[in-house]
């Protein structure tokens, strides 16, 4: 069974990657730029864009299952392709995919629920990853500028994501199911900085940001508004479900959920000098 992987370069999609070749499948890459790709020798890297179905089309010949995405583009706007995406994946012959939210469901989700492949959705809180945007500042001030500094939210390890992905596609059986994805417990942004501050043994500052204040710094850094007003939604207001840790890594994969500490231990060295 080969696996078509969009988003392979991605906080996640590396993980899927690396998961199904750990189980033993074939694995087609898909990537903007094959030629940045750095990813295992024995994945198939080929080049497509989500935003531009055509270019997909070849990919997903002889597949039997595809990890997709729901955003496309450098600004991760909600991708509109989603019934060609769909029809393309019927097409093929591809029995099954697990469609990666972005915090709303959008035209992708929809196309394939009304279509005839098998969908699974998978819906992670917030990538334990999306931590290392703060490493430049700490190594360069030691602080960080956040809104929202004592909201908790059960984030989850991105190699969590990936192999919840994998064993889906691998496995079957989870037609037609959406789950919430979560870390094994919830984290305000200021305690993920004091872990990391504990991890290097230095003193790092959290300077809380307004969310008027927030949003400026989101746009200086060229977010789209759809994005920006997402990111103020599902932080600054995030469902309960988004800080409950959820059993759904456990009963897929069959163990628990990696711990943010572990992660800091495994990226420390983003945060030094």
């Amino acid at each position: 069974m080969t696996f078509l992987v969009t988003g392979a370069t991605g906080k996640a999609g590396r993980h899927v990657v690396d998961e199904l070749l750990r189980l033993g499948h074939p694995v087609r890459a898909l990537t903007r730029d094959p030629a940045k790709a750095r990813l295992p020798a024995k994945a198939e890297v080929v080049k497509g864009d989500l935003t531009d179905p055509d270019s997909v089309r070849p990919a997903l010949r002889g597949v039997t299952g595809a990890h997709l995405l729901t955003v496309g583009g450098d600004d991760y706007a909600t991708l509109r392709t989603g019934p060609e995406l769909a029809q393309m994946a019927a097409e093929a012959g591809v029995r099954r995919v697990t469609l990666l939210w972005n915090g709303q469901e959008g035209p992708v989700e929809k196309a394939f629920e009304d279509g005839d492949v098998e969908w699974t959705r998978l819906q992670p809180v917030d990538f334990m990853g999306n931590t290392l945007g703060w490493a430049p500042v700490v190594r360069a001030e030691s602080r960080v500028s956040e809104p929202f500094a004592d909201i908790p939210m059960a984030v989850i390890h991105e190699a969590d994501v990936g192999a919840v992905a994998a064993a889906v596609l691998a496995q079957g059986g989870h037609g037609g199911k959406a789950y919430l994805l979560t870390g094994p417990e919830p984290y305000t942004s200021r305690q993920r900085l004091a872990t990391i501050a504990q991890m290097l043994g230095r003193d790092l500052e959290f300077d809380e940001l307004t969310e008027e204040q927030a949003r400026e710094h989101w746009h200086s850094a060229g977010y789209g508004q759809e994005l920006i007003e997402l990111i103020a939604a599902w932080q600054g207001h995030p469902p309960p479900e988004a800080q409950t840790p959820s059993p759904a890594v456990r009963q897929i994969t069959g163990r628990e959920p990696r711990t943010f500490e572990q992660w800091v231990r495994e990226h420390a060295h983003h945060f030094t000098t």
